[in-house]
């Protein structure tokens, strides 16, 4: 499931990718510990931070050209 980013402002985009590292993180180390309940969640919040990395790149790109 996509999750669509494309309608957040960029101050929100920067916000939620903030949130989704902090959430990879907690998701990470309770890996080690041995308590995950959906591995395939690591990939998912992986390819979610991408595509914020990806939104925030080309706003980013648009800002410095305007």
């Amino acid at each position: 499931m996509k999750h669509s980013f494309k309608n957040l402002s960029f101050p929100e985009l920067k916000a939620k990718r903030e949130e989704l590292n902090k959430k990879y993180m907690e998701f990470r180390f309770q890996s080690v510990i041995g308590h995950v309940d959906n591995p395939l969640q690591k990939r998912t919040l992986r390819r979610q931070i991408a595509r914020l990395n990806t939104l925030i790149w080309q706003q980013e790109r648009t800002l410095k050209a305007a």
